[in-house]
């Protein structure tokens, strides 16, 4: 059977169980195809091993934990031999850093999660973890492309969609019944400043959601957040509130049993994107909305140029302006079966394994 080494950070996200989905849906999407996986990280400070001990176990795959010069899960002998037997190194978001286990595998991938701030900070030079990759794959589905105005630094990026198992995203009918409200899990800010570039500086999350604060009140629709805000925000939560959102505690999403209870429970989501992923038009698309989608949860989401490469309209919504999510939202409650229904259609026809992931196995060439 085929290695494939998946390169990811599960250890230090022990408490975004969303990012933890990422990783499991990537490690399992590759097992689905036939490939054996073997997964490694890296534990930084703040991190958890006993996080990525279960990823491993319940994933039933073998993996190495990096903590400094110690190696847990192998040691350090079986972990160099495993690397040098590999057919491809998936490394998400330039995870893997150490330059003796990069060069190890025959062929090696850099999967870039986060479009637009990976190029703007390579273009200012800093160390993203580019070098030393065969291949680059961004989930910027627009990058390198004349619609998109972020830099590519030279480097030929193909388009790759976020992965889902559907079977771990099952629907059901019984929680679907009756529309339950929109939601979606967001960070207001998140860790990085407003990224800039040649003189412009790239909005976050809060800027875009701000635009839309008013929608339970143009629509009469229940929304909810489960959002992590700083107290020096409080003046957006209030206004939030003001408007019809109800705030929830991001921790009912915080580990992946929680996220995914809190999507299932959910009617549809609403989110606005990332601002440098919508001024940039990068075509980046949400692997939460990815979930959505999978469990029969229609999506009515930020266009970020995704609709160019994604087919809109049922099951999921793109909006630009906030009468398009107005009419967006009601489209969707006025004939919510229909697209509930749609949603996993779209979830099985582009994001299962075999669909999302065969621009990796064309350009590598990497086979089960």
């Amino acid at each position: 059977m085929t290695t494939v080494v998946l390169a990811a950070a599960v250890a230090n996200r022990h408490r975004l169980g969303g990012s933890i989905w990422v990783r499991r849906s990537w490690a399992r999407a590759l097992q689905r195809l036939g490939f054996d996986v073997f997964l490694l990280d890296e534990l930084l400070p703040g991190g958890d091993a006993a996080t990525f001990t279960q990823a491993t176990e319940e994933l039933g795959v073998s993996g190495a934990l990096l903590e400094g010069d110690n190696v847990h899960g192998v040691d350090r002998r079986e972990l160099l031999e495993r690397l040098d037997e590999a057919a491809l190194l998936v490394n998400l978001s330039g995870h893997l850093r150490d330059a003796e286990l990069l060069r190890r595998p025959r062929v090696r991938a850099f999967v870039d999660l986060d479009p637009g701030y990976t190029q703007i900070w390579h273009a200012q030079g800093h160390d993203v973890g580019l070098r030393g990759h065969d291949h680059y794959f961004s989930v910027g589905l627009n990058l390198g492309t004349p619609g998109c105005s972020l830099p590519d630094g030279g480097i030929r990026w193909r388009p790759i969609r976020q992965p889902v198992v559907l079977d771990r995203w099952p629907p059901s009918e019984e929680e679907a019944a009756a529309f339950g409200g929109f939601t979606t899990v967001a960070s207001w800010r998140g860790a990085y400043g407003r990224p800039v570039w040649e003189g412009r500086s790239y909005g976050l999350k809060a800027h875009e959601f701000r635009r839309f604060a008013s929608l339970p009140q143009r629509t009469g629709l229940p929304f909810a957040l489960a959002l992590d805000i700083h107290p020096a925000d409080e003046h957006d939560a209030d206004r939030l509130r003001v408007a019809g959102w109800k705030l929830l505690d991001p921790s009912l999403a915080g580990d992946i049993e929680g996220f995914r209870c809190f999507v299932r429970s959910s009617g549809a989501e609403f989110s606005a994107a990332q601002g440098v992923y919508v001024e940039t038009r990068s075509g980046w698309f949400s692997d939460r909305t990815v979930r959505y989608l999978a469990c029969g949860r229609p999506a009515l989401v930020q266009d970020t140029g995704f609709s160019e490469h994604l087919p809109v309209g049922e099951g999921l919504l793109s909006f630009r302006t906030l009468e398009e999510a107005r009419d967006g939202a009601q489209a969707i409650v006025a004939d919510y079966e229909r697209h509930r229904r749609a949603a996993r259609r779209l979830a099985e026809r582009c994001f299962a394994p075999a669909a999302a992931l065969a621009p990796l196995l064309e350009a590598t060439g990497v086979a089960p």
